[in-house]
């Protein structure tokens, strides 16, 4: 039987919302040269995929954190995600953006987030864990406990792992580079050099390629 993170892997790799090419690598905006680009908002326009996705974060959720009050989504690639997963929990849903509302309220957190309440954290994507934890730093600046993240996928980066751990902070992803390189290899979407490729870059991912 399949795993979930294995299903998944092939549901991203089949909608093109991670591609592969290690001998025509992309640049990221951090100036990272990469054989991966991944782009889960892509998601969202496959309703079984968009569908499979919500449901095993909600599953996920009554697993691990079965008490929790809200479900926050991280700017913007997991807010519609997000509010997908809390519409299945009938729970409340907020946001957080990346920065505060530049006129009005200067909102950093939209939606009623009440003091004390135990929030489970929705995105779509784990680099470095930068992004995802100032909106967990939001989130309890607000006065709330963060009882976890869920993430769709992350590259497994050491500097993640570490960033997550200084932080206190729970993360669980639905799928990881590891399985989607195993899948990848198996399904003949890379060959077997890509597939060394694909392992040296995740070790050494700031140097790869230069």
């Amino acid at each position: 039987m399949e795993k979930v993170s294995e299903i998944i892997a092939k549901q991203l790799l089949q909608i093109k919302a991670i591609k592969l090419q290690p001998a025509n690598p992309f640049t990221w905006a951090s100036g990272w040269i990469s054989p991966i680009y991944c782009d889960n908002r892509k998601t969202l326009s496959y309703p079984e995929v968009r569908d499979y996705i919500k449901e095993q974060f909600a599953a996920q959720i009554k697993e691990l954190y079965a008490d929790a009050d809200v479900i926050a989504g991280v700017a913007t690639g997991a807010i519609a995600q997000g509010a997908l997963v809390a519409d299945i929990l009938n729970k409340p849903f907020v946001y957080v953006r990346s920065s505060p509302k530049g006129h009005g309220l200067e909102n950093l957190v939209e939606g009623e987030l009440v003091l004390g309440k135990k929030v489970v954290v929705i995105e779509d994507l784990i680099s470095t864990g930068g992004s995802s934890l100032k909106a967990v730093e939001a989130i309890r600046n607000c006065g709330c406990e963060v009882m976890g993240m869920l993430a769709i996928f992350s590259y497994g980066f050491q500097v993640a792992s570490d960033n997550f751990e200084k932080n206190n902070v729970e993360l669980t992803t639905l799928s990881n580079y590891q399985t989607l390189i195993e899948v990848a290899a198996q399904t003949g979407t890379v060959s077997a050099d890509d597939v060394k490729a694909l392992g040296t870059w995740r070790t050494d991912p700031a140097n790869w390629g230069k």
